[in-house]
């Protein structure tokens, strides 16, 4: 997430106020946050899941849309979301 620099520090505040409620989050196995450190406006959230499923049902939450309409307004450029597996077992070589 790229931030407006002066806006940084906002999205931290938001960001300590539902760390803890993500991380309590039904499927939530891991979440940091952390700094490109070629632009500390710029920002990543790492998280796991037990599943898509749980990911998704977290997406669909109230706790996502209220937090993510807050994050969003503080943007100087889209964001990107990746969803990644971890099991090289289960890409079709």
């Amino acid at each position: 997430m790229t931030f407006q620099p002066h806006l940084v520090a906002e999205f931290l505040i938001i960001f300590e106020r539902v760390r803890e409620d993500i991380r309590n989050f039904p499927g939530c196995k891991h979440l940091e946050m952390l700094v490109w450190t070629e632009n500390k406006a710029v920002l990543f959230t790492l998280s796991r899941w037990e599943s898509v499923e749980k990911l998704d049902e977290y997406r669909s939450s109230q706790l996502f849309k209220e937090t993510w309409k807050k994050t969003k307004s503080l943007f100087s450029a889209p964001a990107e979301a990746w969803s990644l597996i971890d099991d090289t077992t289960k890409v079709d070589k």
